[in-house]
């Protein structure tokens, strides 16, 4: 039996997402008394107060399970793993996604940022790394900070690692995930050089990633997150979709000429 209380759990996500108990009591409906002694473990929450409040704290569907079995509930959210059948669905939906990005790279991370699934652009983007980077499970912001990995080739690395970083923290913040926190002090850790790069037009609106080319030419890329808002899957809720885009016309003309 999890020594989890529903109070514990709740206190910490309430203090997460910087509400008070009155705060998350009128958001959830129920009285400030009554929510303040489930927390206190003088009274017992019912499953739908519950599921409620996980809504309202928008924690992420696999600490809801916690919530739940914390109340002495069964777990309400699959947690299916990508090879069950059930899954192949939403796996052709993300296999079309990605195809139509095409020549444009897109790939599908885990929680942790490990490689889920990629589009041959972006493969290609990986291509000629070491050997301890691309063996799976590929941690995709590892493999682009490493000193051996894509940093050399990022033209504006200082402004990219701290975007990334600044994802990671926010990641953490939002999941409580304890390995983005570790994950983020070790890219952290790396040291970077100042960068000589003039920032690209599109650094007013959006951090672009500025990547340099064997060869060819720098391309300037924008990124943009995609997740499953409406999952009620474990695993498939905790995917995130990342795409990137021609930032000027030399990229756009560059990926479609070796698309």
């Amino acid at each position: 039996m999890s020594s989890e209380t529903v109070g514990d759990l709740t206190r910490a996500w309430r203090k997460r997402r910087g509400k008070s108990q009155l705060d998350l009591a009128l958001d959830a409906d129920v009285s400030a008394r009554h929510l303040s002694f489930v927390e206190s473990g003088r009274a017992s929450a019912s499953r739908e107060l519950l599921l409620r409040l996980g809504e309202r704290l928008s924690m992420p569907l696999r600490d809801r399970n916690r919530l739940l079995i914390a109340g002495g509930y069964a777990p309400v959210f699959n947690a299916r793993t990508l090879d069950d059948p059930d899954m192949e669905p939403a796996l052709t939906a993300i296999s079309a996604v990605l195809d139509a990005s095409a020549p444009y790279p897109a790939l599908v991370v885990d929680p942790s940022w490990n490689l889920v699934r990629a589009n041959r652009p972006a493969q290609k983007l990986l291509e000629g790394l070491p050997t301890r980077l691309t063996t799976p499970p590929v941690n995709v912001l590892r493999a682009t900070l490493d000193p051996e990995g894509l940093a050399p080739r990022i033209a504006n690395l200082p402004e990219w690692r701290h975007h990334l970083l600044a994802r990671l923290r926010a990641d953490f913040n939002a999941s409580g995930n304890a390995g983005l926190l570790t994950l983020h002090d070790e890219l952290a850790a790396i040291p970077v050089a100042a960068g000589k790069t003039s920032p690209a037009q599109t650094a007013r609106i959006a951090v672009p990633l500025m990547l340099s080319i064997p060869g060819g030419p720098v391309l300037s890329l924008i990124s943009t997150t995609t997740v499953f808002g409406t999952a009620h899957d474990v695993t498939l809720a905790e995917l995130t979709l990342e795409s990137f885009f021609p930032a000027d016309a030399q990229t756009r003309d560059f990926f479609l000429a070796h698309g």
